[in-house]
């Protein structure tokens, strides 16, 4: 079965998301796009807990970039993708992107690290891990394996 290289996940802004304002508070956007990460490895058959328990592994945020181009806002339904760009043994790094109906409101880098479940320390990958990942990198991007 293949997915879509840009995997989209929606989401809704409520009152605990935004500032003052009315306006979502950075630091949300990053809980947006790992719960994005996260529900694409799902969807491919490696949730978080299967990772830990059947491979001894997890996955942590390594680096991230973030360009915020426009505020999201109470009540918004957004529209946040994860696309698979490069792919090593020990690591991936995500394109992001957060929609409003379209319109681009964050662009975003992020590299994920894979770590031993136990020690927390940098591990390669399961080669299983890495075949069922390897369909989904983005046709257009660099691989660097």
């Amino acid at each position: 079965m293949s997915v879509e290289p840009r995997f989209s996940w929606p989401t809704r802004i409520y009152w605990e998301d935004t500032d003052a304002g009315g306006v979502v508070y950075h630091a949300r956007y990053v809980a947006f796009m790992e719960r994005a990460r996260t529900e694409w490895m799902r969807a491919l058959g490696y949730g978080q807990e299967r990772m830990r328990s059947e491979h001894g592994m997890v996955f942590a945020v390594r680096s991230m970039q973030m360009d915020f181009i426009k505020p999201a806002r109470l009540d918004d339904q957004l529209q946040v993708s994860a696309t698979l760009v490069q792919l090593k043994k020990a690591s991936m790094v995500f394109d992001q992107q957060v929609l409003r109906d379209g319109q681009l409101l964050l662009s975003a880098q992020v590299r994920i690290a894979a770590l031993d479940a136990a020690s927390f320390r940098p591990r390669g990958m399961d080669d299983a891990v890495l075949a069922a990942l390897q369909p989904h990198l983005h046709p257009e991007s660099e691989q660097n394996s």
